[in-house]
């Protein structure tokens, strides 16, 4: 009997920029479609159009001054989100009585749709900037926290038990067991806040806003130019992409000890 070995890329040997095939799949039929008349320019136009126009807003400042701002919003929520997510799941993994005051509580936020928080925010905070940075927090906090939170929970008690064994201080403890065990899924949140972030700033630029590339969209809604809406989504998917591919880059080197061992 002739026995056939199957041979697995393993995490660390994936092609480079594998992940581009799909999109650029994408953009080749897009571009077929519009080269044939299969799709309706009127309501998708072609990827040369929307360059072009693209084009002509940078030139004319419009695009530049957008995307920086969009930039700073999304980068001032992610952060502040960051770090609140990191700090309340600390607090709940790592003491009984942080679990008990703040894990309920996250759930239920949890529960109530962050959106539908806005007409809250805006009587609070103002139809300014400040709800919109905080809105972007929630948003990047609780799968942030929801994610490191279980990682922690969810670490081997063989550990634990072993540390107590050896007798390791509370920071050699955190450092040598809870930080390696709690790194891979704080790495999930991370990518899912980072996604959340970009997600939540599309409907956000769109309300009282004088710049940034939802007001931009909203603009063209208004004009009826499906190429600049066209344009704001794909520079929204691509700010997404490449964030992602940063963290997952991120999550490579720092979790490389893990690829190592299981090869």
């Amino acid at each position: 009997m002739v026995r056939h070995r199957t041979r697995r890329l393993a995490p660390g040997r994936r092609l480079p920029y594998s992940r581009l095939a799909g999109p650029l799949l994408l953009l080749l039929v897009w571009s077929l479609g519009s080269v044939t008349g299969v799709v309706d320019p009127r309501v998708l136009p072609a990827p040369w159009t929307v360059v072009h126009t693209g084009a002509h807003l940078w030139v004319s400042g419009t695009l530049r001054t957008d995307i920086a701002t969009s930039l700073w919003r999304a980068a001032q929520g992610f952060a502040i989100g960051l770090t609140v997510g990191v700090v309340l799941a600390l607090v709940a993994g790592l003491s009984r009585t942080g679990e008990a005051l703040i894990d309920g509580t996250v759930q239920i936020n949890r529960s109530v749709p962050t959106l539908g928080l806005i007409p809250l925010f805006i009587l609070w905070l103002g139809i300014g900037e400040t709800f919109k940075v905080a809105i972007i927090a929630i948003v990047v906090y609780i799968p942030i926290y929801l994610n490191l939170y279980s990682a922690l929970a969810g670490i081997d008690t063989r550990y634990v038990q072993l540390s107590e064994v050896l007798r390791l201080s509370r920071w050699q403890f955190i450092r040598q067991v809870v930080i390696p065990g709690s790194l891979p899924g704080f790495f999930v949140g991370l990518r899912l806040g980072v996604t959340g972030s970009w997600l939540s700033l599309v409907v956000l630029e769109q309300i009282n806003a004088t710049n940034g590339l939802g007001y931009m969209m909203f603009q063209a809604q208004n004009y009826g130019q499906t190429d600049v809406i066209v344009l704001g989504l794909l520079i929204y998917g691509i700010f997404g992409f490449v964030s992602d591919s940063v963290v997952r880059l991120l999550e490579r080197r720092v979790l490389a000890w893990r690829h190592s061992l299981s090869s």
